[in-house]
């Protein structure tokens, strides 16, 4: 019973993923397009840093630390955007209380408009510190489209500390969430 349960689970996965493909392919025409807008809200799932333009919530050892932010960009050419991301964090980053501000400036390319790859600069700017860190990011991923306008993209990222001094570099999983206009 119980390897008849989870093959009809991997079936119904494996259903899901086709139509979903299916669909993907039908609408992605044209949502990569030159002249169109993007406008993403990501998950965090990695280490939380200051320097962070994404949604999370995290609680350790009764620290609470949490950011948001979004990041918006717009297609030059088929398939690559530029992009620019703000972001607030609160709470106890690397075992410091603070607040900050963060941004970010980069390129997004989607190869064969479904898997989207990035390369950005970011940086922060925090309460009360005068050593701010600044990273390139380097992200890669997969564009799931749901319809005409949205997308799911997980992907995983790799931040670059500049300034191994202020911050060490870090890996991140997102799910990001975007909006093609």
């Amino acid at each position: 019973m119980k390897k008849l349960f989870i093959a009809a689970i991997a079936s119904l996965g494996f259903v899901i993923g086709a139509q979903a493909q299916e669909a993907s392919t039908n609408v992605v025409e044209g949502q990569t397009s030159k002249g169109k807008w993007l406008i993403e809200a990501n998950t965090n799932f990695g280490k939380l840093t200051e320097s962070n333009t994404s949604f999370s919530l995290r609680s350790e050892d009764g620290d609470t630390s949490w950011s948001v932010g979004a990041e918006g960009g717009y297609f030059l050419a088929d398939d690559l955007a530029v992009k620019v991301g703000l972001g607030y964090f609160k709470g106890s980053g690397n075992g410091r209380g603070s607040s900050s501000f963060s941004y970010k400036l980069g390129a997004k390319y989607y190869i064969a408009s479904m898997i989207p790859v990035q390369v950005d600069f970011s940086g922060v700017s925090i309460k009360d510190y005068d050593d701010n860190a600044t990273f390139v990011g380097l992200q890669g991923g997969y564009a799931i489209f749901l319809g005409k306008n949205v997308s799911v993209e997980p992907g995983l990222r790799y931040n670059v500390s500049l300034d191994e001094d202020v911050t060490d570099s870090q890996f991140q999983f997102n799910i990001g969430f975007a909006l093609h206009f």
